[in-house]
């Protein structure tokens, strides 16, 4: 018989076992402590309503004006979101998209044909092998190694470099691992020639400083590059849509044209949202605060309650997440059975972001505080009793 979808989209849609169960605890009416809450929109933050929703009222929205890299306005705007951090982008080297998830798309289409390869982090955004089948690509991944910080196995990474190579890719800092790219690893990746997207989402979510990690890509000449953020992270703002890639390095005016041919092709942004742009950035400080303070002190909480229990909370420097080693006594899918099943206590299995060994919980520290020292409490209370 004939195939009527493309073979893009043969993936297995069965709920996996933690969701049926997730299913029928909340139909069952239990109160859940849910520690994987990555929306900050349901997260609790006091957001500037007022100020975002007359953002949204400028008239100017009402004039369809398409440009395929986006309105000028805002990308200078995005221009200037940079120059706050102190790097210089030229709006000219920007273009808007809807997420940064359509930034990949668009990057896949203007840098590799039907066969080609994509080097990527594991572990990491669990997306990637979804985004790279959708162009008809393949996610190659390369591993992150673990020695109380993280780091690129450049052993690994080497060799999985082969003549379909077209780019690698680097989430800058790393969801979950909460690393960042160092000065020393980037010098490395430059010595391959070859283009790199660094996924800077979380970039301004960092947990102390560190003079010799890279924040951003953006504003470098000397490889190609391409940075990619958006309103999701840095505004608290996902349901708005707007990202953006800033392309960098040799042959970027090739690669904006590129780039700007594959936009018109959709032209996806909204009006609305780009107008509002440079207000939505003003605003975004009291939020980014809210949520820096949430974070450090979810993974400051973290620490002292996992010091002298059977469990370890892994180094992280920046992001939304924490990794907790719990003992292996247990696999990871039966910790998070487990601890929904008898706890009400909602984790992710470390296997869902591709480590590669046992066993780990990813936690997100975007979770109200007293949820998050609750659920911790039963976490580290069945590791008591199991061990």
């Amino acid at each position: 018989m004939m195939r009527v979808f493309s073979s893009r989209l043969q993936w297995d849609s069965q709920p996996n076992p933690l969701s049926i169960l997730l299913a029928e605890k909340r139909r069952s009416g239990a109160a859940i402590l849910d520690l994987t809450e990555s929306n900050p929109t349901r997260a609790g933050l006091d957001y500037p309503g007022a100020e975002l929703l007359a953002a949204l009222a400028d008239s100017r929205a009402l004039l369809y004006q398409p440009d395929p890299r986006g309105l000028l306005a805002a990308r200078e705007a995005v221009a200037g979101y940079y120059a706050q951090r102190g790097v210089e982008v030229p709006a000219a080297r920007i273009l808007l998209t809807a997420s940064t998830s359509e930034a990949y798309s668009y990057l896949f289409k203007l840098l590799a044909d039907p066969g080609h390869e994509i080097l990527v982090p594991r572990p990491s955004y669990p997306l990637f092998e979804y985004l790279a089948a959708m162009e008809s690509v393949r996610a190659i991944p390369y591993p992150l190694r673990y020695d109380g910080g993280w780091h690129i196995d450049f052993d690994a990474l080497t060799s999985a470099i082969t003549f379909r190579t077209r780019a690698i890719v680097v989430v800058n800092p790393n969801n979950p691992t909460g690393s960042y790219l160092k000065r020393a690893e980037w010098e490395r990746l430059r010595t391959f020639g070859l283009p790199i997207l660094s996924d800077e989402v979380f970039s301004d979510f960092g947990f102390a400083a560190d003079p010799d990690r890279l924040t951003t890509l953006a504003g470098r000449s000397d490889t190609l590059t391409f940075s990619m953020s958006g309103l999701s992270k840095i505004a608290g703002l996902p349901q708005m849509k707007l990202g953006w890639i800033v392309a960098g390095g040799p042959e970027h005016a090739a690669a904006l044209e590129g780039l700007e041919w594959i936009a018109d092709t959709f032209l996806s942004v909204a009006t609305p949202v780009q107008w509002a742009l440079p207000r939505i950035l003003a605003a975004s400080a009291p939020v980014q605060e809210q949520i820096r303070l949430r974070t450090c002190a979810n993974l400051e909480f973290l620490m002292g309650r996992a010091a002298g229990s059977p469990c370890r909370c892994l180094h992280a420097e920046g992001g939304w997440y924490a990794i907790l080693e719990v003992p292996r006594i247990r696999t990871e899918e039966e910790w998070a059975l487990g601890l929904l099943a008898e706890g009400d206590v909602l984790v992710q299995p470390g296997f869902f972001y591709d480590f590669e060994a046992e066993a780990f919980l990813v936690l997100s520290l975007l979770t109200p505080p007293a949820i998050f020292a609750e659920g911790l409490g039963r976490i580290l209370d069945s590791a008591g009793r199991l061990s």
